[in-house]
């Protein structure tokens, strides 16, 4: 499966995304480009797989990639029982336009 590089080499890029997907759990709703929010969507729905499955497997996995113990948490006791029966589509991107310094396009992505 193809991945966006946007720029970064690879460690740049993994940390970014790790961050970015914390702190999409930390808020439920941010503000990035499109780009990133794609390749957020891709990971995002996998960590909340794994909260739907709720072992212990699964939330080490969890706490290897997410950046906060304390999100981990959040994620496996109030965002993933949410998704109980719904079987994909956790999130919500939202195009918000061009960024005025760059022209980048600019989306919200937020749990739906």
């Amino acid at each position: 499966m193809a991945y966006r590089k946007m720029s970064r080499n690879s460690g740049n890029r993994r940390a970014m995304l790790r961050s970015i997907v914390t702190s999409l759990f930390k808020h439920g709703r941010i503000h990035t480009t499109e780009a990133k929010a794609k390749e957020l969507n891709r990971i995002a729905e996998k960590m909340i797989s794994l909260g739907k499955r709720g072992d212990l497997s699964s939330r080490r996995l969890a706490l290897a990639y997410l950046m906060d113990e304390d999100t981990v948490t959040q994620l496996f006791e109030t965002i993933a029982p949410k998704y109980a029966d719904r079987q994909g589509g956790y999130t919500r991107i939202m195009k918000l336009g061009l960024r005025r310094g760059d022209a980048a396009s600019m989306v919200i992505i937020e749990l739906v």
